[in-house]
């Protein structure tokens, strides 16, 4: 028991330290830490058009890194957050937000995983509608029993059972 606990400490001190760590490297920090955390709000929420599914302020590609560069430049001219945000949009897209507002070019985006679930739930269910009921198409198919086969089931479902003998004398 205490070699399975010092195992799942050393495990547990092992995963404390494989914390994934911010992409963002000391020669990007701004010495300001207003701006800075300005900075980290802003790139939270911009996608790495790279990566596709994380922010830029996780994401280690180099387009990643000149988005950061970018928008700490731009803190640093005085733009407000959202400032910022319509000038990445304007560069990029609404596609660089990780959280796109819903508008007909967005559309797709929002609606996609939608339509494609109802489109699964409808090509099941015209698989199980046109598929024939096996059970059904078995016992259709299946022969009547002949006159032997019968008296045979008679025969055993008729014999009496051993069983309620052998369980007499063993229960107590």
């Amino acid at each position: 028991m205490k070699k399975i606990f010092s195992v799942f400490a050393f495990m547990l001190l092992v995963l404390s330290f494989s914390v994934p760590a911010g992409a963002i490297e000391p020669d990007e920090i701004l010495s300001d830490p207003a701006l800075e955390t300005r900075a980290r709000e802003v790139s939270k929420q911009l996608r790495c058009v790279v990566c596709q599914n994380q922010s830029i302020d996780d994401s280690n590609a180099d387009l990643a890194r000149d988005m950061r560069l970018l928008v700490r430049d731009r803190i640093l001219a005085g733009d407000s957050n959202q400032n910022v945000l319509d000038y990445m949009v304007d560069s990029y897209g609404d596609y660089v937000l990780l959280n796109p507002p819903f508008k007909t070019s967005t559309a797709l985006l929002w609606l996609g995983p939608i339509i494609i679930f109802v489109l699964g739930f409808v090509a099941v269910g015209f698989y199980f509608r046109r598929r024939p009921d096996e059970n059904i198409t078995n016992t259709l198919n299946q022969t009547p029993l002949g006159d032997d086969e019968r008296a045979k089931l008679e025969r055993e479902f008729s014999a009496p059972s051993n069983d309620d003998d052998n369980n007499k004398g063993n229960s107590k």
